[in-house]
Order: C-alpha cells, then structure tokens, then sequence
C-alpha cells in the first residue's frame, strides 16, 4: 500500500470576502474528490480571504499510481483560471 499526499499553496486575488472564497475552492475540492477518488480539504489560511491551503490524498496499491493521481489533482487544480498556484509540496509514504 502507497500513500501520498499534496499541498497546494493558492492566492485568490478576486476575492473579496470568505464567501467568495468558497466559492472559488469549493469546486476545486469537489472536483477532485470526484474526477480522482482523492481525500481534498482546506488545510490552512481558513480565517484569510485572499490565501487557501488545499491538501489532498490519495491510497493505491503502487507508488506510480498515486503518483500519477496526485499529477492529475495538481494539473486540474493549476486549470482555473480565478487562483494563482504559489507552491506545491508533494509527499509519498
């Protein structure tokens, strides 16, 4: 069993309030849990309007699956066009 996780740094310049916030990283989230089977949260900066931590993980049977999974998560995630990506951080156990 493989398990490996990433974190996506993210800034939200559109946004003006926490509400809007969600609604920028609510389909994020959403979509990865359903395009990939992954675990997806906010992990960090929940309280900041404008910054989002997202974390995502995945459990395969090979390390080249979850690692290809967690490229897809990072690829869907880099395709909205409202967020800027300020770092990644990726993790196998």
């Amino acid at each position: 069993m493989h398990v490996a996780t990433l974190q996506i740094e993210l800034h939200i310049p559109t946004s003006h309030s926490l509400k809007e916030k969600r609604a920028v990283i609510k389909p994020i989230l959403e979509g990865a849990r359903r395009r990939f089977q992954v675990a997806a949260a906010e992990v960090d900066h929940q309280g900041k309007w404008q910054r989002a931590s997202l974390g995502f993980a995945v459990v395969g049977e090979s390390a080249g699956h979850v690692a290809v999974v967690l490229d897809k998560v990072e690829r869907f995630v880099w395709s909205f066009p409202e967020i800027d990506v300020l770092a990644t951080t990726t993790e196998h156990a």
